[in-house]
């Protein structure tokens, strides 16, 4: 087994050509381990300026913000302020959508866990204002419930914008005054945005895109996307050690470098517990905590969480038996695969754990009637449309719509195979991962009711 002196030396040396193989800008990393951490950067922070990443730059985090999300409803639970197994109502009573039955009966731990049920993909815009949750939690009336509450799991971003507005009701402050009072203060964060306004008083990475494929990585028009979406992921940045600080309290049962108690004794271990399990789609966790994605591993249980904004792409990985966190964060490229080298390093060498193989597809797939799965699965923010041509091969074409479409989102087609039973998988990668497909259920004509990418996607007209 290596140290963190190991690491330091190994990732001082090899990050800058991982990086170049990658074709990722540039990242940032830290390592916690008991009471030590080590940390450090390579690359740039922008094409366009070439200002060099250090230890001390800021990257958006992305959905890893739903874990101080969920944080912070466990610091409510622990006051005694909230019952997560009670209706969301019974605090948020304005909560609404197209199901009022399903509204009256989700629950706060549902919202934590995935399983609330209704569409969660929603990115509307209300603005840049303290009141811009409010208002948010306001326009999704219309939003359709895909399942009953609790049924299965469907990642869910606007559950956690929902979760954000109740933090702000029952504390009387922003979300971003939240943050910072209960988590960022107590932790002695020195390097954290909540906005693009702080972001821009530190050294704070620029997201990278590609505006066609095989063009190469420019910076994103744009740094982030709306303040409406913040509790679900859209805006908080910080520096890899900052970070790990936070994943480090979880590992210490709540407790802060200085002592201070910022979750009770064993909340965090709840959070970390398996609460539903997901499809075997092997680029996400197997089961889900009350925020924690979960990777049951014949080595170990990993959990943390993953975080994707607009060309920024942040992981967070924590061995709880080995009291070891790992943070990485970049701004563009196939950062997927720079995860799997620096992550996968650090975990093999200081607990003995491997990141899960990555699914791709076989060799010589079988030949399958694709009826079952055939036609338009529909989305806010896309439509995936599945085929079978006369030569039995079969297609999905995403058609994106919504906030998708005005960010530049193309129709793209890709050819899909068999993978297991009720899963295809895609023949080419897309930014180093082969998704698989999952089909699950029956409209009642035979033929899949949803397909599940990590969130449901209902059958067109079901």
């Amino acid at each position: 087994m290596g140290n963190l002196d190991d690491i330091q030396a190994w990732l001082d040396e090899r990050l800058p050509q991982l990086l170049e193989e990658h074709d990722v800008p540039g990242a940032g990393w830290a390592v916690a381990q008991g009471d030590q951490v080590a940390d450090g950067a390579a690359g740039s922070l922008s094409k366009a300026t070439g200002v060099e990443a250090t230890a001390d730059s800021v990257f958006q985090i992305g959905s890893i913000t739903k874990l101080w999300t969920s944080t912070l409803v466990m610091q409510l639970a622990d006051e005694g302020k909230i019952d997560i197994d009670r209706p969301v109502r019974g605090h948020l009573p304005e909560f609404r959508i197209a199901d009022d039955e399903a509204a009256a009966r989700i629950t706060v731990r549902q919202l934590l866990n995935h399983t609330a049920g209704f569409e969660g993909d929603v990115f509307t815009d209300t603005g840049v204002g303290d009141d811009c949750l409010e208002k948010y939690v306001a326009t999704l009336h219309e939003v359709p419930q895909l399942f009953p509450p609790g049924e299965q799991f469907s990642y869910n971003n606007a559950g956690y914008c929902v979760l954000g507005r109740l933090i702000e009701v029952l504390r009387g402050q922003p979300y971003d005054a939240c943050l910072r009072e209960h988590l960022i203060a107590p932790l002695g964060l020195t390097h954290t945005a909540t906005g693009p306004y702080e972001a821009i008083m530190f050294r704070a990475a620029v997201g990278h895109i590609e505006m066609e494929p095989g063009a190469g990585y420019v910076p994103a028009p744009m740094w982030a996307m709306a303040r409406s979406n913040a509790p679900a992921g859209s805006m908080l940045a910080m520096r890899p050690r900052d970070l790990v600080a936070f994943a480090r309290m979880h590992l210490e049962d709540g407790l802060t470098a200085d002592g201070a108690q910022v979750l009770a004794p064993g909340t965090a271990a709840r959070m970390h517990d398996r609460e539903v399990d997901l499809p075997e789609l092997g680029l996400m966790g197997t089961s889900w905590g009350l925020g924690f994605e979960r990777f049951d591993t014949p080595a170990g249980t990993i959990i943390g969480h993953d975080g994707n904004t607009i060309g920024q792409a942040a992981f967070l990985r924590m061995v709880p038996e080995a009291g070891l966190a790992v943070a990485l964060l970049t701004n563009g490229g196939d950062a997927v695969s720079l995860h799997r080298d620096v992550v996968g390093h650090v975990l093999g060498e200081l607990a003995g754990v491997g990141l899960p193989a990555l699914p791709v597809p076989p060799a010589e797939p079988r030949r399958i009637d694709a009826e079952r799965y055939v036609g338009t699965y529909s989305a806010q923010v896309f439509d995936l449309t599945v085929s079978q041509d006369d030569d039995q091969r079969i297609w999905i074409e995403q058609t994106p719509k919504g906030v998708f479409e005005e960010m530049g989102g193309r129709a793209e087609r890709t050819e899909l195979v068999h993978y297991r039973d009720d899963m295809l998988i895609p023949v080419q990668a897309d930014r180093g991962m082969h998704m698989p497909h999952a089909f699950i259920g029956d409209d009642g004509t035979g033929h899949a009711l949803y397909l599940h990418l990590g969130r449901a996607v209902r059958r067109a007209g079901a």
